[in-house]
């Protein structure tokens, strides 16, 4: 049994069938009991249709990969604030403040769950996170606009992305004060950028 009884299924806008589903898979992802996370299990559980899931998603590692994506965007609003070194630092604190909470650790558990077993599932995937790193490529755009020179993405993500994901992964928190800003640093002093002093 899970913690919430399955709803009766009425007819849902895209909107709302979107919404139940992502819920339906942090409240099944959260069950004490383990329940399986499967797609006629998050349709049931949901009150929608298993093929409207199969319909728009296509596999459960692409819905997964949605749902992650959804929730960062969700808490991790892109903050404007006016330097480089300040807009990587403000995403970086979004993100270890996101996975210090209950639902962000369901969230890295998500990611893990949605790792692709076939190329076709990969590019699914693949095309939901690339909707984060576009939250990074505009960070870099404003920073390339005021003269600033950013780092290239995929130093960005090797270096202040892929550390905080790590340590989500393996369940390893983050050091309670500074972290982000360290990251950033270590980022810009590799990488020349200017505003590295402190």
């Amino acid at each position: 049994m899970t913690s919430k009884q399955p709803t009766a299924r009425i007819r849902k806008s895209p909107e709302q069938v979107r919404s139940a589903v992502h819920q339906a898979v942090i409240d099944l992802l959260s069950a004490p009991d383990g329940a399986e996370l499967t797609i006629p299990a998050i349709a049931q559980h949901a009150g929608v249709n298993h093929t409207s899931i199969y319909r728009r998603w296509g596999s459960r590692e692409a819905l997964l990969a949605d749902v992650v994506t959804t929730r960062l965007e969700r808490d991790s609003p892109l903050a404007d604030t006016g330097t480089l070194r300040g807009d990587l630092t403000a995403w970086a604190e979004a993100g270890v403040a996101s996975i210090r909470t209950p639902e962000g650790r369901l969230l890295v558990r998500a990611v893990a769950l949605s790792m692709p077993s076939s190329a076709d599932m990969q590019t699914e995937r693949a095309q939901h996170f690339r909707r984060r790193l576009h939250s990074i490529e505009r960070i870099r755009e404003r920073a390339t606009a005021r003269g600033e020179h950013p780092p290239p993405l995929e130093q960005i993500l090797d270096q202040l992305i892929a550390p905080l994901y790590l340590r989500a992964i393996f369940g390893i928190d983050p050091p309670a004060t500074g972290y982000p800003e360290l990251l950033v640093d270590r980022l810009l002093t590799s990488t020349g950028a200017p505003g590295t002093a402190r």
